[in-house]
């Protein structure tokens, strides 16, 4: 009997945790789906890498495939940066099931997060129609074209340095802090910590996401690059100074197109 009970034992021991199981699923969920978002850009890329059309700010596409791109581009850029907040979410609700409470899914959490993000495409996507209308309406060189990109570039720098872009960017780095202040029941209540979650990361990221305007919405080097910084601040211990430190680069950099407007990668003179 007693080895039986020994026995026994191993093998609860051995036993996967349910939790830890569970956690590595949405992880894993979270990277193929941002590994299939960037095989995808790649490819619209690639398809379309001739097309001049798609160095205008809309891509000359219809709103429904803008933002399908749009989305595309948030889940290949911030699901990486995402997913510590993401898995924080699950372990409260993990802990909240083991107590037998309700619990939710994470996706509903997700969903939330990604409906914010639809909504600034579709902004981005009437400023990028109204872009092209002015400058159609006012002729507007390449180089003048150039240069205001190059002003993008200067404000989103300048961002990465102001006490806004430091309270986002706080509020991303702390999950847990996050989820102990913005908790609510239910699925809808997962559905809007989402939504809360997705403005403060829209906080910390627009200008970000701004500056693929004028360095072309299909350039991938650019996209790993946004990707990048993203994912730094976010989540590595010094990410602040890294914020501050790549702001400054941005904007020395928006320096140099408003000086220079070939130094932009879709500069069409």
């Amino acid at each position: 009997m007693v080895e039986l009970r020994g026995a026994a034992d191993g093998m609860e021991q051995t036993r996967p945790d349910p939790t830890a199981v569970h956690r590595n699923a949405i992880l894993a969920a979270l990277i193929a789906l941002s590994i299939a978002a960037w095989i995808l850009l790649i490819r619209q890329g690639a398809a379309h890498g001739a097309d001049s059309r798609m160095a205008s700010p809309s891509m000359g596409l219809g709103a429904p495939l803008f933002l399908a791109v749009w989305l595309a581009m948030t889940i290949a850029m911030m699901f990486p940066a995402a997913a510590p907040m993401a898995l924080t979410f699950h372990k409260a609700q993990s802990a909240r099931r083991q107590r037998r409470q309700a619990f939710v899914a994470t996706w509903i959490f997700l969903a939330g997060y990604l409906v914010v993000w639809v909504a600034s495409g579709v902004v981005a996507y009437v400023g990028a129609l109204a872009a092209e209308a002015i400058a159609t309406r006012f002729d507007l060189s390449a180089q003048t074209s150039a240069r205001i990109g190059g002003l993008t570039l200067v404000a989103a720098g300048l961002y990465q340095l102001t006490p806004l872009k430091d309270l986002c960017l706080t509020k991303c780095r702390t999950p847990m802090s996050f989820i102990m202040t913005s908790w609510r029941e239910g699925p809808l209540g997962a559905l809007q910590m989402g939504a809360i979650h997705g403005a403060w990361c829209l906080g910390c990221c627009w200008l970000l996401c701004a500056i693929m305007f004028p360095l072309g919405m299909m350039n991938v080097a650019a996209l790993a690059t946004v990707t990048f910084i993203v994912f730094a601040e976010k989540t590595l211990p010094l990410g602040a100074a890294v914020a501050q430190a790549l702001g400054v680069f941005i904007f020395a950099y928006g320096l140099l197109i408003i000086i220079q407007p070939q130094a932009l990668p879709i500069f069409h003179g």
